[in-house]
């Protein structure tokens, strides 16, 4: 199975053009990222290697679980956008059924999705169908921290709508993250905008040590280690127009589908016109309300 992976990894060639149905995000050119952000690759392909000493093993465990308990292959690729726009293919172990977008076409998925297989449930929950990523990494196509890679189909959208979105394609996306760490999985607009605060956050101020406290994190996170206050690195994003804080997160359905969402801002005009009905030009982390939780 990760003889398949590895194949895929060299032959894979970038497309030259994009699909007519969606596009990159527009080249970032406004907002500059922290100094540490241009030579982090180094620590990036070194970690990367390191990794994948016990994670091949790893990988080749848990394709070989998942061609035994469902149909379809073990080993399947996402196109995302990544940095500065540019598509890419993400690597993940499947924890779906085969062709679960066939019916709904992109969607974004949540805790109870019934889309996910027993087996994917627990990869999902220790974050083993990520594995592969490392490839993407080596590759550098990713980073090992940095803001999540979002679909070319809800890029199209999110760009439109959220000021400053495409000034997360700044910089490469990585595996974990601020935002992915402290915030759930996206399901509306609101919250995209949440990440985007701690994105914004994190390229600007990105250092060495956040990296790796943030690296050590998710390592402990992947135990269900309550360590997020622990490394200083607990935060509350807050939306200027929200005035309960317990707004800030609203259960989601199972799964959120492309037209789903298109449906929810057609029928909410304040989502519409995305932060400029709130009164908010630009999510710039100096200005928007963020608190550290105690």
């Amino acid at each position: 199975m990760v003889s398949t992976l590895l194949k895929q990894v060299r032959r894979f060639k970038p497309p030259q053009s994009q699909p007519t149905n969606c596009r990159p995000a527009p080249a970032v050119s406004a907002l500059k990222p922290s100094r540490y952000v241009g030579g982090k690759y180094i620590l990036d392909y070194f970690i990367a290697a390191l990794l994948l000493v016990p994670g091949l093993p790893l990988m080749a465990l848990f394709a070989c679980l998942v061609r035994l308990t469902s149909r379809g292959p073990a080993i399947f690729t996402q196109t995302r956008v990544g940095h500065k726009g540019r598509i890419f293919k993400m690597f993940k172990i499947r924890s779906m059924t085969h062709n679960a977008e066939a019916r709904t076409g992109p969607a974004w998925t949540q805790t109870a999705d019934p889309r996910v297989t027993p087996l994917g449930r627990f990869m999902r929950k220790f974050h083993f169908d990520e594995l592969p990523q490392l490839f993407n990494v080596l590759r550098g196509e990713m980073s090992l921290v940095g803001p999540r890679p979002e679909r070319p189909e809800f890029v199209k959208i999110l760009s439109r709508r959220i000021p400053d979105y495409a000034n997360r394609h700044a910089v490469k996306p990585g595996i974990t993250g601020l935002a992915q760490l402290n915030l759930p999985p996206d399901s509306d607009l609101d919250s995209v905008r949440r990440k985007i605060m701690l994105d914004l956050e994190y390229i600007q101020t990105a250092t060495l040590w956040l990296d790796l406290r943030l690296l050590l994190c998710t390592a402990l996170r992947i135990a269900k280690l309550p360590v997020l206050g622990i490394f200083g690195l607990k935060r509350a994003a807050k939306l200027p127009a929200e005035e309960d804080a317990k707004s800030a997160f609203q259960p989601a359905e199972a799964v959120v589908t492309l037209k789903q969402f298109q449906m929810q801002l057609e029928s909410n005009p304040s989502n519409a016109n995305g932060a400029k009905s709130r009164g908010v030009k630009a999510y710039d982390p100096r200005k928007c309300k963020q608190t550290l939780s105690k």
